[in-house]
């Protein structure tokens, strides 16, 4: 799932947000990912207790989210702008008997409602571009603990040089993808240790992203016939995916983690 910015009023990709979340809210994931790549990036932080505070920003229907909680202690707070995804956050936390210590709330990445260094952990899972990875990095510094981690999953290059058909669509939906090394840079000039990078593994994206995207889409498009946003919305998801299993060795996402210093 790929937004141009975070703001409520773009479409992406010519699509209408409102089709998107309803959509992507019938989805467990809003974007590639697994539980073992969360559990995996999970294990290189060492902060935690139960007093800790974690916030998930771009938290979507927080299916990583409650991962994180039923891995880690503390109080997590999911960030996300559109309250189709909270309101399915906080009814999946209450299912699985985390709301004491899991909610979502609505909000905007670029105005997040904590304090300068409150936080032991900011996480965000394939969403940091709506704002920026290097912004995004440099911004939300002010909110950890000196100490406190950040865990992040971005599109990445795995090579310097690459066909000109991906390479001319990720420069057209985010500009800022760069490979590990700028990215680890990046992270380090904000003021973070980096600790560990990974690359989500293939199944991130197949079983976990696009295969339970095809019955959703088939019943998406049936509610919606008639409907040329939805269509178009349908065919950008399809394009997406078909560019993916074209140059799957060009890019993917790589989990960063740092540490505050």
């Amino acid at each position: 799932m790929k937004k141009s910015r975070y703001d409520e009023n773009e479409s992406i990709h010519g699509c209408d947000l409102e089709l998107l979340c309803e959509f992507f809210s019938n989805l467990e994931r809003q974007g590639p990912g697994s539980p073992e790549a969360t559990i995996k990036a999970l294990g290189f932080i060492d902060n935690l207790d139960s007093a800790s505070l974690i916030a998930d920003i771009g938290c979507g229907s927080g299916g990583q989210t409650m991962v994180l909680a039923r891995h880690a202690p503390g109080q997590i707070t999911g960030i996300d702008l559109f309250p189709v995804f909270i309101d399915l956050f906080n009814r999946n936390a209450g299912q699985l008997n985390l709301q004491d210590r899991v909610k979502g709330v609505v909000g905007s990445m670029d105005a997040l409602p904590f304090r300068d260094e409150q936080l032991d952990l900011m996480w965000s899972e394939g969403a940091i571009y709506n704002i920026g990875f290097e912004r995004g990095l440099n911004e939300w510094r002010r909110f950890l603990k000196t100490g406190a981690y950040v865990a992040v999953s971005e599109a990445t290059w795995f090579t310097e040089e690459r066909p000109a058909e991906i390479e001319e669509f990720w420069m057209d939906a985010y500009p800022e993808i760069g490979t590990v090394s700028g990215k680890v840079a990046q992270m380090q000039k904000a003021g973070y240790v980096p600790v560990a990078t990974f690359v989500l593994p293939e199944n991130c994206w197949t079983d976990h992203f696009y295969t339970p995207q095809e019955d959703v889409q088939e019943d998406f498009l049936e509610k919606n016939a008639g409907n040329r946003s939805a269509e178009d919305l349908i065919a950008n998801l399809r394009h997406e995916a078909r560019l993916y299993f074209k140059y799957k060795e060009y890019f993917g996402y790589v989990f960063y983690i740092g540490k505050k210093i």
